[in-house]
């Protein structure tokens, strides 16, 4: 069975339809040809399809499309405050979001393959605790703003898997951010 829906991705407003089944990161992929979220394992337990899906970071893959008709969805490619690349501003021309910054000043990434969904999980991440959200690890719990050191970072994106190994430069791109 189909079903149409509408999106918003990266600030533009996309109308498709998809059989009820696809898979939101399915959708974004082969019917939107937004390449931005990657298919991992597409189990959610890696996290490279991580997108905000109205403010909030998901794991694409298992959202259902039909779910998400009507919702904002941004990916790292929208992050930008320019928007994504398009024909009239190419990509060497945009500004890039602090996150995708902070990953390319503290080379938090190797092969890229996970980059779009850690820096989307980080984003996402930093919201969450600026709103107060403590995690696991967190240690003061009535402290009005959560504390993001070493140990907590890597708990909130402990979700988001990187096969090189870039923990370490992960963890301080994301730290030079929260610590703006």
């Amino acid at each position: 069975m189909d079903a149409h829906l509408t999106l918003r991705v990266d600030g533009a407003e996309r109308s498709l339809t998809v059989d009820t089944r696809t898979t939101l990161l399915d959708a974004l992929r082969d019917r939107l040809a937004n390449t931005s979220p990657k298919k991992g394992c597409d189990h959610g337990q890696c996290g490279s399809c991580t997108v905000l899906l109205d403010g909030r970071r998901i794991v694409s893959c298992l959202a259902l499309a039909v779910a998400c008709d009507g919702s904002e969805v941004t990916t790292a490619d929208g992050l930008s405050p320019d928007g994504p690349a398009t024909d009239t501003l190419p990509p060497e021309a945009r500004r890039l979001h602090p996150m995708q910054q902070a990953f390319i000043d503290h080379d938090g990434f190797q092969c890229g393959y996970c980059t779009p969904g850690q820096i989307c999980s980080a984003v996402g991440m930093l919201d969450e605790a600026a709103a107060g959200h403590p995690s696991h690890v967190t240690a003061d719990l009535t402290a009005d703003r959560v504390a993001l050191d070493d140990e907590e970072v890597r708990e909130r994106m402990s979700g988001n898997l990187c096969r090189c190994g870039a923990y370490g430069n992960i963890t301080a791109a994301v730290k030079a951010v929260a610590h703006r």
